[in-house]
């Protein structure tokens, strides 16, 4: 009878957990807070008669909540030894497939760019504010019939917005390259120095790519300050804050990633054995690496028209 409840296989069946729930009700509601506040933003109307950002700041303290709530338990698991190498790799396979989706998701913003700039004389549908059709109209009307955009007037335009000239990829965005790139060497500097269980030269790798991550993030705050372009009113400006945009939040959410297992470096955890924690930090960090070099080679370099004097 003592070996009728006794494990005989490498496989980890969990507790029942109420984070699984609680993300998706916060994730639904941060969902609907958005689109509340981009409606009151347009029209001034919301959703369900909830106005302002408020509901979206709501649902996203409870899904970040949830998140900590659920790795905790996660990282848990792990100290306890329920990770075991099968369990592991089977994580792994997760992490893979996640990461497979979000080079789908930005799949999707260079085929918007690319739409644009490789068809600058097609049907382009112009919208006014409050999200109304004003008509369609050639796209070489809007781009002068080429890529990068001609200049537009501001005062002169249908819809708000402006375009002056594109960035000089050879200033800032160089810059945030070769940052992002030194960061991808401490990443794997750490994690050699994980295998070898080399601890100071695990947290050391972590500190600088963490204050890497950091610097980068600043300098495309400043760059984005300095845009010689609006986002409203303009597919260039929409379709380059859309795609730099989300993988400057990428990198953000990658640097929260690396902090949290600096954090847990520093108070023992990881093993030359075990540490999938780290190691999913390390593939998401390569991954927005890889995806700012497509970001810079096409964007920033292939897109540069041409750059006013003394323009960054």
């Amino acid at each position: 009878m003592a070996d009728t409840h006794a494990k005989h296989h490498d496989y980890h069946l969990v507790n029942p957990s109420p984070w699984p729930v609680a993300a998706s009700i916060a994730a639904f509601i941060m969902a609907v807070g958005a689109i509340a506040w981009m409606r009151t933003h347009v029209d001034g109307e919301g959703v369900l008669g909830v106005k302002g950002p408020w509901l979206f700041g709501v649902g996203a303290f409870a899904v970040i909540t949830a998140a900590w709530a659920w790795w905790i338990d996660v990282i848990r698991e792990a100290n306890q030894g329920f990770q075991t190498p099968v369990v592991q790799l089977h994580l792994r396979y997760g992490m893979i497939l996640f990461i497979a989706s979000e080079v789908m998701f930005f799949v999707a913003w260079f085929w918007a760019y690319f739409d644009v700039a490789l068809f600058p004389a097609g049907v382009h549908e112009l919208m006014n504010n409050p999200g109304q059709t004003v008509g369609l109209v050639a796209r070489d009307e809007l781009f002068g019939g080429h890529w990068p955009p001609a200049a537009v007037d501001p005062t002169a335009a249908t819809v708000p917005g402006f375009f002056k000239h594109t960035f000089d990829p050879w200033h800032l965005p160089l810059v945030n390259t070769l940052i992002l790139l030194t960061s991808g060497c401490t990443v794997t500097w750490a994690h050699h120095a994980l295998l070898k269980n080399d601890r100071r030269g695990l947290v050391i790798g972590l500190i600088l790519t963490v204050l890497l991550g950091m610097t980068f993030t600043t300098l495309q705050a400043i760059e984005y300050s300095e845009a010689a372009f609006s986002f409203p009113g303009h597919s260039y400006g929409a379709t380059f804050f859309m795609a730099t945009g989300f993988h400057g939040a990428h990198v953000i959410i990658g640097t929260i990633f690396l902090l949290v297992c600096l954090v847990r470096a520093l108070r023992g955890a990881f093993t030359p054995q075990q540490h999938f924690g780290f190691e999913a930090a390390a593939w998401y960090w390569h991954f927005v690496d890889v995806v700012w070099l497509f970001l810079f080679a096409c964007i920033y370099v292939w897109g540069a028209g041409p750059i006013a004097p003394g323009a960054h």
